[in-house]
């Protein structure tokens, strides 16, 4: 027992109390008279601090009310884990079908649908849809739907923008970009708002901390959720290279100059085609533009995406069980419309607000910017899937490692390897002249940008989820409105501007938005131990009101004898 001892009298009798003062297990006798009020008085104090506790802590758990009853019997608590687990792994599957489709068909935009910006200016369309959207419906929509049927109309949604691009064109991409965008923060917020509740009732479940479930939860759906890059980037390559399978070698002919001219960090936006034309005398280079695709081979690329989307939206409708966030919602219709923008209140939310928009920033780049720049423009459009295959292995193998490797070494370590290879790779972008000779940084760069990805992917996600447990939707509603942001500026200026410069910007959000994760995190930290000090002061006052009640027995006992 910690502290000093001292020596009191309490109602005519000597007995002791300890103070928690740190120290030694000894400690010094010192004789003062207290009476029994005043020492009682202390202990309701500490009663009255650890139910307030408790009753905070409880607030978080409307959705593990039957947990008790189910921890009574090992075979409910096989069957419970069964079937959280079942549900994890099919709305993996669900998400992976849908943005096999979906980003199948986005990745492509840049190349595909070059002509006046279309493509791009339909991604910044999504993502400008997904801002307004982000704002005010998840909460509402999630109420009233729950995840499960939000994320099956969610998906339908989403079905519409391959759809849309049997025929692309701004009457059709638009309408459905903006479907798009006001299906996304629902869907995310019901999948962070599901999986997040699962991995609290599994913990329980299986005595493990909330974080390190919470981490598990969202690395196995992340190893899923990246397969995407490579089921839906093999699915383009082949049907994009089916016509000619010349396609498939790779480039050993090439202008020099055409290239140093236009591609990498040097292209600012000319039309490839025309400067293809302009550079094509000495060398054959290859023409094989997005605008000279097929129409049969855009239908079939596009019917496929369709058809593994509504796949995904069927698995959720008929295969995943319901689960409940809260038990009762006492929030009226206005409070959950602005629900999001109450949660702005919280500064660690503000602070968060770089890192998130930096995640937009990064996936912006890949999906526009280097598949044109680094790929298409050296190479040829059919081997946008090929490169980007590498990018999603790696993205999904370690978005699953590291849900795992956090246990060990926490999300700070994680986050800076993550900073320090995209720091590594920025660098090498504004370098590096893209020469169709040098094979294996066509892949290998991609592949390191993917192991970042999945730190900023996993961490992030889990990191709201450890941090606003207690208001799930609107937590993550903001995740997906900042990170929409830093999309949304990325495309908007996606055609107006080099490529060099664009990396200059990317930079900078990095560094502003990593310092700020820092400082979060070290509060964090600070907070957490200071809490930890006052678990052990309430430990060794629960000793102090034993040893009191002890003592008050005794000295009962000893006046009866008397």
């Amino acid at each position: 027992m910690l502290g000093t001892v001292k020596r009191i009298s309490v109602q005519g009798h000597d007995c002791c109390k300890s103070v928690v003062t740190g120290g030694n297990t000894m400690g010094a006798l010192e004789d003062e008279a207290v009476d029994a009020p005043q020492i009682y008085s202390e202990i309701e104090e500490l009663n009255g601090y650890k139910k307030s506790r408790n009753s905070s802590e409880s607030s978080d758990d409307d959705s593990l009310d039957d947990i008790e009853y189910i921890l009574r019997d090992p075979q409910l608590i096989r069957k419970e884990k069964f079937k959280l687990m079942k549900n994890l792994l099919l709305i993996c599957l669900a998400f992976m079908c849908n943005f096999t489709a979906f980003g199948g068909a986005s990745t492509l935009q840049s190349s595909l649908n070059s002509d006046q910006g279309l493509g791009t200016a339909s991604l910044a369309i999504i993502y400008g849809a997904l801002i307004v959207s982000a704002m005010f419906t998840p909460t509402i929509i999630i109420k009233h739907l729950g995840c499960r049927w939000t994320i099956c109309a969610a998906i339908i949604g989403y079905v519409t923008y391959p759809l849309a691009n049997f025929y692309p064109h701004w009457g059709t991409l638009v309408p459905s970009s903006i479907i798009v965008g006001f299906s996304a923060a629902p869907l995310w917020s019901a999948k962070c708002a599901y999986l997040t509740t699962a991995a609290k009732r599994y913990a329980r479940l299986t005595k493990e901390t909330t974080d390190t479930v919470v981490n598990r939860f969202f690395g196995i759906f992340f190893l899923f959720f990246q397969f995407n890059n490579i089921i839906g980037q093999l699915i383009s390559s082949f049907v994009l290279s089916s016509a000619d399978s010349s396609k498939l070698i790779f480039p050993n002919c090439y202008n020099e100059t055409y290239i140093e001219s236009y591609c990498g960090a040097r292209d600012c936006q000319d039309d490839l085609e025309e400067a293809r034309a302009m550079f094509n005398v000495s060398c054959d280079v290859s023409s094989s533009s997005g605008s000279e695709v097929e129409d049969w081979t855009l239908y079939t690329l596009m019917g496929i995406y369709a058809a593994v989307g509504f796949t995904g939206s069927a698995i959720v409708a008929i295969f995943v069980d319901n689960i409940s966030i809260r038990q009762n919602e006492t929030r009226g219709f206005f409070d959950l419309l602005i629900a999001t923008f109450k949660h702005m209140k919280d500064r660690r939310q503000i602070l968060l607000i770089v890192i998130t928009m930096y995640s937009g920033f990064e996936q912006a780049f890949l999906t526009g910017d280097f598949t044109r720049s680094f790929v298409t423009c050296p190479l040829a459009v059919n081997w946008v899937g090929f490169v980007l295959i590498c990018y999603g292995a790696c993205d999904s193998a370690c978005s699953f490692l590291f849900g795992r490797v956090e246990k060990y070494t926490g999300r700070l370590p994680l986050f800076t390897m993550a900073f320090l290879i995209n720091l590594a790779l920025i660098i090498v972008f504004q370098l590096w002249i893209p020469y169709p000779d040098a094979q294996t940084l066509f892949f290998l760069l991609p592949a390191f940008w993917g192991i970042a990805d999945a730190v900023w992917q996993t961490q992030l996600n889990a990191l709201y989820g450890v941090l606003f447990v207690t208001n799930q939707e609107a937590s993550f509603a903001n995740y997906r409105l900042w990170e929409s942001l830093g999309f949304v500026i990325a495309f908007a200026y996606q055609s107006f501007i080099c490529v060099s410069a664009k990396l200059w910007v990317l930079l900078g959000v990095l560094l502003v938005g990593i310092s700020l994760y820092y400082y979060v995190e070290f509060t964090e930290r600070k907070k957490k131990n200071s809490v930890d000090r006052d678990s052990d002061s309430e430990k060794d006052y629960e000793i102090n009101e034993a040893y009191l009640d002890s003592r008050k027995s005794m000295s009962k006992a000893h006046s009866t004898k008397m």
